[in-house]
């Protein structure tokens, strides 16, 4: 997860659906025209359902209606899940603005999005994305690349990410932007899905434990 996605510091483009298919995630989408209307609350057969409910991720946490904007580059929907267009939200979900040694190699597209967004006990933004692809092989594909991508990033750059753990189906890093704030960054594949959850943190080093207490919670509404 980046930033943008978390707390609306950086634009983001907006949700209007581009005319092409996409097949890359690792490439640069086309920026949409500007949306004229909120996104909607499901993306396909994701639904808010399939999305941890706030106590599961943390006492005290609250689901949070993100009214959007023209910074944040959307629409608010009067509702805390909104669909994410796949390939704007597969792209941007891979680190950037990193020091370290860029890895190449294509990405499967996922064919819905939805994301979610909460507030932490200390009324901190924090967002979880949902990625569903076609099956489970691009998935894990999609992960792999994210995962390494993540691990090659290093620091010193635009962004630093330094890893907390990492297992096969699930990791946790701390994502650090130059002169912004950092973050959680708790990513799980579990089948066809791909759960990434992010939260701003004052002390993210500290969040390995919780961060595996979360991967349940997101594993249930995966599928």
């Amino acid at each position: 997860m980046i930033p943008t996605t978390v707390s609306g510091t950086v634009p983001v483009p907006p949700t209007t659906l581009p005319s092409s298919n996409p097949t890359d995630a690792a490439v640069p989408p086309v920026v949409p025209e500007q949306a004229t209307a909120p996104p909607p609350a499901n993306a396909g057969p994701l639904t808010a359902g399939n999305l941890p409910a706030p106590d599961k991720l943390g006492t005290g946490w609250k689901t949070y209606a993100d009214p959007g904007g023209a910074e944040a580059g959307f629409i608010g929907n009067n509702t805390w899940t909104r669909r994410r267009d796949p390939h704007q939200a597969s792209y941007e979900a891979l680190p950037s603005g990193c020091a370290g040694r860029p890895v190449n190699g294509s990405l499967p597209v996922p064919a819905y999005a939805l994301t979610g967004s909460y507030r932490t006990a200390e009324a901190l933004p924090a967002t979880a994305l949902l990625l569903r692809f076609s099956n489970s092989t691009q998935a894990a594909a999609y992960y792999a690349g994210y995962q390494a991508r993540m691990k090659a990033c290093g620091s010193g750059g635009d962004l630093s990410v330094k890893q907390l753990w990492a297992e096969t189906a699930a990791a946790t890093a701390v994502r650090a932007y130059a002169g912004a704030e950092s973050y959680v960054d708790v990513s799980v594949v579990k089948g066809a899905t791909v759960a990434l959850l992010a939260t701003t943190s004052t002390k993210p080093e500290q969040q390995a434990d919780w961060a595996r207490t979360v991967v349940p919670a997101l594993e249930a509404g995966m599928g």
